[in-house]
């Protein structure tokens, strides 16, 4: 592994790295559109599993706006536990959730 390949990874749980997920990232980067991003995830995973990731991400939006947990679960359907356990890595996980976030602003922000 590259040096600044060992730097990125300084902060990601050890216990998801092998080359089967090595392979899923890798497949992931190859997706080039939206479409091409439902047409996998659709043949990967169970309509469930999709809208849990997505309710994970929209709840991360907005514990970054500081919305309450009550008006979260309201608008999300997420439970109390769900939001929490975003919040927590959210604010002191692998900042992945952070990276994105911030991607996603500028991407708004350029599409001003």
């Amino acid at each position: 592994m590259k040096d600044h390949e060992s730097e990125e990874l300084s902060g990601i749980d050890q216990r998801l790295r092998d080359p089967l997920t090595d392979a899923l990232f890798e497949a992931l980067l190859l997706l080039e559109n939206k479409e091409e991003c439902y047409r996998f995830f659709q043949d990967i995973a169970t309509v469930a599993e999709i809208k849990s990731l997505a309710q994970r991400l929209e709840v991360a939006k907005l514990l970054e706006k500081n919305v309450t947990y009550t008006t979260i679960a309201q608008n999300t359907g997420a439970s109390t536990a769900t939001i929490s356990r975003v919040k927590r890595c959210l604010y002191f996980g692998a900042d992945g959730y952070q990276l994105i976030l911030r991607r996603l602003g500028e991407n708004e922000k350029g599409e001003d």
